[in-house]
């Protein structure tokens, strides 16, 4: 029992050591591909007061998106306080927006939640659930966009206007779909390649999808402020909403070259080009570097916090056998 318990404890540190060594690679790696020079002439750019309000978007936004987890709570329980998990959210989306949904979303949740005593398979649910609330904002707000031509298509893309029209209808009627089963679908789980999906009650999807829109909206507030109001808040929302599912879709971390590819294509004669890329430029300084840099000291602490508090100490999450109905009661 001992050796065995010795092989587990080994294990353990090797896999520790791996993960931080995947980290702080990807950090390298991305901080190498950044143009410093060109984030900070963005930023310098900018009148204080546009930078204030941008940040102050930026962190209404990563407050809203904090609460993504509190969701989970009929999964975890009091094992994880909502602070804890306010925080492990806020680490997860700032490393999942830099180096991508892999590390992010899924690698730093499964660690830190796993750190505080919650079983892998309850991980599983809340990464799933997570998942499930960002993108049913994104369908709303995104579907409205689109089916009401906030943006036109340029002559030359395959998708067209009225395509783009025939999306936005189609991510409408998905979400409601979505709604419709929380409410009205007597079978509330499914298990998927091992991994167990559960409806939400229908006042869960409501919250989910209102939260994940004002996320959403806030994102777009950011670069609104960037442009200094010389473009329509709905127009830059939609652009933004394209190159978001653009990126999602290339898989590049921080969808970098696929935004300033979609805002060039789309805003290039509603602003001078340099200005245009200036404004990203900042916003990504914003949104992007500043919370990673803060979302990597938060995990620093969130890992000693672990280290003081013996998961022993913590009720650990079993796998409960919860009724997806009384969720939101949490």
């Amino acid at each position: 029992m001992r050796l065995e318990q010795k092989h587990w404890r080994l294990l353990r540190r090797l896999t520790l050591i791996a993960f931080f060594a995947l980290v702080s690679w990807l950090l390298v790696s991305r901080a190498k591909s950044i143009e410093w020079d060109k984030v900070l002439q963005s930023l310098h750019h900018f009148q204080p007061q546009t930078i204030a309000l941008a940040s102050a978007a930026a962190l209404a936004s990563y407050l809203v998106y904090s609460c993504v987890d509190l969701f989970a709570r009929a999964y975890t329980g009091k094992a994880i306080p909502r602070v804890l998990s306010m925080a492990i959210a806020f680490v997860s989306y700032a490393f999942n927006l830099n180096l991508g949904s892999l590390v992010g979303s899924i690698g730093f949740r499964y660690r830190l939640y796993s750190r505080f005593g919650v079983a892998p398979e309850l991980i599983g649910r809340i990464v799933g659930l997570s998942l499930v609330t960002n993108w049913s904002g994104y369908f709303l707000v995104a579907g409205i966009a689109f089916l009401l031509r906030f943006v036109e298509l340029p002559e030359g893309w395959h998708l067209g206007t009225v395509g783009l029209q025939f999306c936005g209808g189609g991510l409408l009627l998905t979400i409601s779909a979505y709604v419709a089963m929380c409410a009205f679908s007597k079978r509330r789980s499914w298990t998927i390649r091992g991994s167990e999906l559960t409806l939400p009650s229908v006042r869960t999807a409501f919250a989910q999808i209102v939260l994940s829109s004002v996320n959403w909206l806030l994102i777009a507030a950011v670069l609104f402020v960037l442009f200094e109001r010389r473009i329509d808040y709905p127009t830059v929302l939609a652009v933004f909403l394209l190159s978001s599912i653009a990126g999602a879709a290339t898989h590049i971390p921080a969808g970098l070259g696929v935004t300033e590819a979609v805002f060039l294509s789309l805003l290039g004669t509603r602003m001078p080009h340099h200005e245009l890329l200036a404004a990203i430029f900042a916003y990504r300084g914003i949104y992007y570097l500043g919370p990673l840099v803060l979302g990597f000291f938060l995990y620093l602490l969130l890992e000693a916090r672990a280290r003081r508090i013996r998961v022993s100490d913590l009720p650990v999450a079993e796998a409960p056998a919860v009724d997806a109905r009384t969720i939101t009661q949490h």
